[in-house]
């Protein structure tokens, strides 16, 4: 054999030879000598120590790739690694200890990224996983890979496969420990884990369980990770079915939601949305999320539920912003009950309050809520909300609809503008202005409130008695108030401004009142007349409001029976009451119209009496009354206000302008002239 042939057979033959060798070497050694080598590139590029403690074996596998799709690079098998018994230590900055480990885990490598000092890692899978996530305050957690000081190699992991194991978060900021089992389901086509949840939020047991899938892609944002759950936390119930987007950013969500629980405010520690207190609640509806970091995207869309006995329906959005978020949206409600407005001002009862995970704080002996308002809550966000219901239902039926308000919190300031509904015939026109941002005053709310109803019709008030059906007669008020506090109580109890109403043309019975709900009334009715109906002609009534004194500057009185005056005040600090009625007989067959009446007691419990050792004489052993001429003056724009045709008011405050009428016995005549 010539010499040429020779040399060139043996160099082919080495050629051969020394990948066949590697390949033989490379199956047959013992890749545990390997570890420390894995381990030191690995800790350098996550930053924090990886160790491999178990054996670490190799095989050859093939990649695979759709055939349109193949080059060169594909036809050779990539070293295929699985390790046992490996550990991720948490970084420099925290506790020493493991963030995570695994029974073992295994990964195909990409040799050709080695060249460029890459770990190119297209699916990691683990078995057993145990993680450890911690936070400790707003910048220091376990989960984010710092990328400084920057490493000469990196980590590139396409997706994470996993089985049965254990994830448990310690969250110090949201105020979390809470703990997921993981468990493989076998038959299952769309889920392939499922999971249970037990461990506490903000000192609230949470418990829960659901599915997800088993890969978890890390660089595809495309592609869906499904979820499904069922989460008990507090007094909320959240279950929700859907997917996620590059579920480690977060990106995106995709849900439906069934939201339900004991009252909208108890959502604030999971959502950070400013809610308010209401009875027990459900929602169900269609939840999107786009998260991009800084500008987040929620929606709630076409959301259906019940608030108490009212039902809901509409769309919410947030959107994050600075210097806060914003929410908008519209809210509506057919039919709203009256009573499941109550919680909004804590005018629920005590049982109410415990069961919607409220301190039950309102005395038995208070009448106004003494339920403090959550401002500190009010700078979280700004909010842009309407709702509307169409028919509002009391109790006792009240003919109340079409209520319509705009909700607008900006820095801390809620305005509803406008807050008006339909009412027996007419409409109450109003606007509310709450401050609490504390610029005003620390730790309450500066609240104004302008109303003005008009053509309140009496026989569509109370359309179910027949012997109000006759009358034609309206009521025609004003209010403007301002106040300071922190409850409904304390806002009353600091108030100032003024209380206007006129009744013109109407009947009233005991039952009447009893259908309103004014027991000091009905009990008033009583002593006066009976039981029975009596014709109103007009009752006019001019209140002065100050430091939470609601004293009388006209109230008056006209039916067939007589004329009623009443003097004194309400005081809504102490809810004390101090009124005395001095009625004018028009017919001496009722004996009982010439005693004056006082009221006495509490809003809670008023108590009536009769001074039998005083009678009210006519002509010339009359009694002295005060003039009421000027502060007549001040209800005549309710008046205009009302029908002008058969307006018995107008006669009546005319005829009281003339008519001078006295103080108790013993003090001066507030006139010259003298009762005719």
């Amino acid at each position: 054999m010539p010499r040429r042939t020779k040399i060139a057979l043996a160099v082919g033959g080495t050629v051969v030879a020394i990948p066949l060798i590697a390949v033989v070497v490379l199956l047959n050694y013992d890749w545990n000598h390997a570890r420390p080598w894995l381990n030191a590139k690995a800790t350098e590029a996550l930053h924090r120590p990886v160790a491999i403690r178990g054996d670490l074996t190799l095989s050859w596998q093939k990649q695979p790739v759709a055939p349109s799709e193949r080059t060169w690079r594909d036809w050779i098998p990539w070293p295929h690694l699985q390790a046992r018994d490996v550990h991720m230590g948490n970084p420099p900055n925290m506790t020493q200890g493991d963030m995570a480990a695994a029974k073992s885990l295994s990964f195909s490598l990409n040799p050709f990224s080695l060249l460029h000092k890459e770990i190119a890692i297209p699916e990691l899978r683990f078995e057993s996983p145990h993680v450890e996530l911690l936070r400790t305050d707003a910048t220091t957690n376990n989960w984010t890979f710092v990328k400084n000081p920057p490493s000469k190699w990196k980590m590139d992991l396409d997706r994470v496969v996993f089985t049965q194991g254990v994830v448990h978060l310690a969250d110090e900021v949201e105020k979390i420990d809470a703990t997921a089992e993981l468990d493989t389901l076998a038959n299952d086509p769309k889920y392939s884990i499922g999971w249970k949840l037990s461990g506490n939020w903000n000192k609230q047991t949470i418990t829960g369980h659901g599915k997800t899938g088993a890969v978890l892609a890390l660089q595809d944002s495309s592609l869906p990770f499904p979820v499904q759950g069922d989460i008990k936390a507090g007094l909320i119930n959240v279950a929700a079915e859907g997917t996620l987007k590059n579920p480690v950013h977060l990106a995106a969500v995709d849900m439906h939601l069934k939201v339900g629980g004991a009252s909208m405010a108890r959502l604030y520690p999971f959502t950070g949305l400013v809610l308010p207190e209401t009875p027990a609640f459900t929602t169900q509806g269609h939840l999107l999320g786009n998260l991009a970091k800084g500008e987040a995207k929620w929606s709630y869309e076409d959301f259906t539920g019940r608030v108490g006995d009212s039902d809901i329906s509409g769309k919410l959005a947030y959107q994050q912003d600075k210097p806060r978020g914003l929410m908008t949206g519209n809210v509506r409600s057919r039919l709203l009950q009256f009573k499941d407005l109550g919680p909004l001002i804590g005018a629920d009862s005590n049982a109410s309050k415990e069961a919607r995970g409220v301190a039950p704080n309102q005395p038995s002996d208070k009448l106004l809520p003494v339920e403090k308002f959550k401002t500190e809550r009010w700078t979280a966000l700004d909010a842009n909300v309407t709702f509307r219901a169409e028919h509002i239902v009391r109790t006792k039926q009240l003919p109340v609809s079409n209520l319509y308000t705009e909700f607008h919190l900006k820095d801390g300031v809620l305005k509803l503008t406008p807050l008006n509904f339909d009412f027996a015939g007419g409409n109450l026109a109003s606007t509310v202005k709450l401050d609490g941002s504390g610029n005003k005053v620390k730790d309450a709310i500066a609240a104004e409130l302008s109303a003005t109803g008009k053509h309140i019709k009496l026989k569509e008030l109370f359309p179910n008695m027949p012997q109000i059906q006759a009358t034609v007669g309206e009521i025609n008020a004003e209010a403007k108030l301002s106040a300071t506090g922190n409850s409904v109580a304390t806002l009353m109890a600091s108030s100032n401004g003024e209380l206007k109403a006129l009744i013109n043309d109407g009947t009233i019975s005991k039952l009447l009142l009893e259908q309103m709900g004014l027991n000091i009334g009905n009990v008033v009715l009583a002593k006066l007349f009976g039981d029975k109906p009596v014709h109103l002609n007009c009752l006019a009534g001019d209140f002065a409001v100050e430091k939470g004194v609601a004293q009388t500057r006209t109230l008056i009185m006209d039916t067939e029976d007589a004329v009623v005056h009443v003097n004194g005040n309400v005081n809504l600090a102490s809810e004390d009451i101090d009124l005395t009625l001095k009625p004018d007989s028009k017919g001496l067959r009722i004996v009982s119209l010439r005693s004056p009446i006082y009221v006495k007691g509490t809003l809670k419990h008023p108590d009536v009496s009769i001074d039998k050792g005083v009678l009210a004489m006519r002509a010339g052993g009359a009694i002295a009354l005060a003039t009421l001429a000027a502060p007549v003056a001040a209800l005549a724009p309710l008046i205009s206000g009302g029908s002008e045709k058969d307006n018995n008011c107008a006669a009546l405050l005319a005829e009281a302008k003339e008519k001078p009428v006295a103080p108790p016995p013993g003090k001066p005549l507030s006139s010259k002239k003298a009762i005719k």
